[in-house]
């Protein structure tokens, strides 16, 4: 997930986050250095308590200040209307209860707020989604509970009505991994 095309993609997602930020499956913390300069402290989450022992070189890096902690994006501590920005790149497809999740995103930003997403899913291609859902139950047991097949707009549009999207496939990479859906939904 550290490649040239996802650096890009990254870059290209964090562009216009702002005000006070959370990251959602902040992983080993590779979305850091492409965060705008004008961002001085961001607060992240991942369940996963071993990444956080591979983010903190990238931490230190950092001239942020991150605020991390050990725990799921399905159930935040954090108060209601708490964040201008809300990111997720590449984690909505392994969060168990993936709708709850959408909800509390949605339930900590404020009233303008924005969730910032890029991740990958259920392709339109009604050919490669057949390949999906065979390899998925696969991939869940390799891929730590990624699901191939999940419908990323779909889910998100449950939950906010106002949202800017696009799918498109990303370059060298398989079909059955590589349908990106990429977008902003806002807080209304």
């Amino acid at each position: 997930m550290a490649g040239p095309d996802m650096a890009k993609y990254r870059q290209e997602v964090l562009a216009q986050v702002q005000g006070e930020v959370l990251e959602i499956g902040f992983g080993t913390g590779l979305n850091l250095p492409y965060y705008p300069k004008r961002i001085r402290k961001i607060t992240t989450v991942d369940p996963n308590p071993g990444v956080n022992q591979l983010a903190q070189k990238r931490i230190q890096e950092s001239s942020m200040m991150v605020e991390h902690r050990v725990l799921s994006g399905e159930q935040l501590p954090m108060a209601d209307n708490t964040f201008d920005s809300v990111v997720s790149t590449w984690t909505l497809c392994s969060i168990a209860n993936v709708d709850q999740a959408i909800q509390e995103i949605y339930r900590v930003l404020k009233h303008g707020g924005r969730f910032f997403f890029i991740e990958h899913g259920l392709s339109e291609d009604p050919g490669v989604q057949i390949w999906q859902h065979r390899l998925n139950p696969i991939q869940k047991v390799i891929g730590d509970g990624c699901h191939l097949d999940r419908d990323i707009q779909t889910l998100i549009k449950k939950q906010f009505q106002d949202i800017e999207i696009e799918q498109f496939d990303m370059e060298n990479a398989p079909k059955t991994l590589g349908h990106l859906y990429r977008g902003v939904a806002t807080k209304t």
